[in-house]
């Protein structure tokens, strides 16, 4: 354990940022498995509209770091490629 005042406040908020970023990331993981499962099903419209979700989250957390910017766009890529494979 840290013994200097500010290393110890510091813990505390790397705890705290720790936490908001895995519960931020988990909620994009969650939105893309929405859109792979709507893909797998056929349902376009519900695909898309999963998909406008997904990118709105994955954008949402590049702007509060969580993710980096080539994260974010390989991970909006894929998603669209499985919407895609589904109008043809």
């Amino acid at each position: 354990m840290a013994n200097i005042k500010s290393q110890v406040k510091r813990v505390g908020t790397n705890e705290k940022s720790r936490m908001t970023n895995a519960s931020f990331k988990a909620s994009v993981r969650t939105e893309m498995k929405k859109v792979r499962l709507a893909v797998e099903a056929g349902d376009i419209e519900k695909a898309e509209a999963t998909l406008r979700v997904a990118v709105a989250r994955i954008d949402k957390s590049v702007t509060k770091g969580v993710q980096a910017k080539k994260t974010a766009a390989r991970q909006k890529s894929h998603l669209q490629a499985l919407v895609n494979s589904l109008k043809k």
